[in-house]
């Protein structure tokens, strides 16, 4: 009897056709653009095991040009959407310019990160981050801490949990304060979990035509079908359940009156036409915070501020954390009063026609 053929993985006319694609995929070329500007700005990759067999990658700083003026250590924590290399390779030149040390990792089930525990909360996410910078060698006994979107939950316990090492915490559109009941309650586009997965891990065409266009305040205009499917192909595909099972972690059962305070000086930063994550929360993590935190709302710009307004979200990061003697240095800051004024005075229709996704 003649052996079995061997699988199509392994066949050399399937593997061929896959290194073509790969070769032609106009995503994995701009995954690799962007991890050249991540070496070409001074920054150099790590893997760090943890005790329960996760591994973290992490990018690290390069060391300072003076001694004598050592760079202030940054964190910079992803979104839902993204791996560390997309979410903040226009922004690493610009810090490290502003005396910055940004380190940058890949949350855990995103990029080169694993983890083979149970656990999907963003509370487990922040002692991963928390450990893998402590087990670096020489380092730094406090940062400054930067998280956009699902990255700021796990900012935010990193700050709850690990106060003598998070000094100061800058939240960009983080929906920290939502309930699982705003679903039921018609606060967002969708009316369930599953639902919101569907969008947030886009399997189809139309799933992330819809996405980007909930999550733009200008969504892009051309948006090919072919470039659509090869971006699904490479970015959408690995570790789906992991990743659904975050989503559920994330919003099942959550109260906002089980959310701890924190003590660290914040600055929240939220797109006026977010739709994923609406202002609404945004004032509501300002009124759960008090007089430690701070509300800046960046006109036209929805939830992917780092996409649409990224000069300016860079310069208020820079502004809040390189000189922390002073609450905020921004002179062209809003007044979350104000904001609370203009959404409250909004029409009803406004709101209901453009409801956000989540």
């Amino acid at each position: 009897m003649p052996p079995p053929p061997p699988p199509a993985s392994l066949t050399p006319a399937g593997g061929g056709r896959r290194r073509w694609k790969h070769r032609l995929s106009p995503t994995v070329a701009r995954d690799r653009c962007y991890t050249r500007s991540f070496r070409s700005a001074g920054l150099r990759p790590a893997a760090i095991p943890l005790p329960d067999g996760a591994v973290v990658h992490l990018w690290l700083p390069p060391p300072a040009a003076d001694p004598a003026r050592p760079l202030h250590p940054v964190l910079l924590l992803h979104g839902f959407g993204a791996q560390a290399t997309w979410q903040w390779a226009p922004f690493l030149r610009p810090l490290l310019a502003a005396g910055l040390a940004p380190y940058v990792p890949d949350l855990v089930f995103f990029g080169a990160s694993s983890s083979p525990a149970a656990d999907r909360s963003p509370v487990y996410q922040a002692a991963c981050v928390a450990a893998a910078m402590a087990a670096l060698p020489g380092a730094p006994q406090r940062y400054a801490v930067v998280g956009v979107s699902y990255g700021g939950f796990v900012a935010y316990h990193l700050a709850h949990a690990f106060p003598a090492a998070v000094e100061r915490l800058v939240l960009v559109a983080a929906g920290v304060c939502l309930e699982e009941a705003d679903l039921a309650s018609g606060l967002f586009a969708v009316e369930d979990i599953a639902e919101a997965a569907s969008l947030l891990l886009p399997q189809r065409p139309e799933d992330l035509r819809r996405l980007v266009g909930l999550t733009f305040c200008r969504p892009p205009r051309f948006m090919p079908s072919c470039f659509i499917r090869d971006y699904i192909r490479v970015m959408c595909t690995e570790n789906v359940k992991e990743k659904t099972e975050l989503l559920y972690a994330l919003i099942n059962g959550r109260k906002l009156s089980d959310l701890p305070k924190i003590n660290q000086q914040t600055l929240i930063i939220w797109g006026e036409q977010d739709r994923v994550f609406p202002l609404e929360l945004g004032l509501r993590l300002k009124r759960h915070l008090g007089d430690t935190s701070e509300l800046v709302i960046v006109k036209n710009a929805g939830h992917a501020i780092n996409r649409e307004k990224p000069a300016e979200l860079c310069r208020l990061i820079k502004n809040y954390i390189v000189d922390p003697s002073v609450k905020y240095r921004d002179d062209r800051k809003a007044s979350w009063k104000n904001a609370i004024k203009r959404f409250v005075g909004s029409s009803l229709r406004k709101v209901d026609s453009s409801r956000p996704l989540l």
